[in-house]
């Protein structure tokens, strides 16, 4: 009741995209209907898919790490930046996300994208910029860095892979996603910049002294 009070937009997106993605393990038309198929997506068809395939996920795995990283970001962000910031932000970093894939895969038939991982990176960057000296690490991994230096690193490797990965895993949206997380939070808040780079330069100073 906490989270829902203070933060109510988090909450209801953390809620629908559990539901929605658990319903859709158990319904395959379900699943295929709100999936991305930027094929069909290019040529003016199932346009509501770059929404709804943010909602569902390949697997419980999949559903879980992006919940977790959700959980630690998402909340903080929206009681720093403010309820319909925080909407606007997700939304639209959602959409923004995927438009590379659409473009990048508009004539392949047999590709399709879900889940929330390209909003879940604006988060994260969003959050990044108001604490960019928190220690970050990756699950499972013991080893904490801060955040801005994860930061860099991260869009480092998404770049990368975006190029090179073979993998099954949409690294345009991951890379775009963190993109737009930094451009938006900065647009709805310009002093949060300012003091990204004073944190960043009190933080590199402390270590020399």
């Amino acid at each position: 009741m906490e989270y829902l009070i203070a933060t109510p937009v988090a909450s209801l997106i953390f809620a629908i995209t559990l539901i929605v993605s658990v319903m859709a393990f158990y319904n395959q038309n379900l699943y295929g209907k709100l999936m991305l198929h930027p094929y069909n997506v290019s040529r003016g068809h199932y346009v509501y898919t770059i929404i709804t395939s943010g909602f569902i996920h390949k697997d419980i795995m999949h559903l879980a790490f992006n919940m977790i990283s959700f959980y630690y970001f998402a909340f903080a962000l929206e009681a720093q930046i403010g309820h319909w910031q925080f909407a606007l932000l997700y939304m639209v970093s959602l959409v923004l996300s995927d438009m590379p894939s659409v473009l990048k895969h508009r004539e392949n038939y047999s590709y399709y994208s879900l889940g929330a991982s390209g909003a879940i990176s604006a988060v994260v960057f969003g959050a990044i910029l108001y604490y960019p000296t928190a220690r970050m690490g990756i699950i499972l991994l013991p080893v904490q860095i801060p955040a801005y230096i994860f930061g860099i690193l991260y869009l480092v490797y998404c770049s990368y892979a975006s190029k090179y990965s073979r993998d099954n895993i949409n690294h345009d949206a991951h890379l775009y996603g963190a993109l737009s997380g930094l451009l938006i939070t900065i647009l709805l808040n310009p002093p949060v910049l300012p003091s990204f780079i004073q944190q960043i330069s009190a933080a590199i100073q402390s270590i020399g002294h």
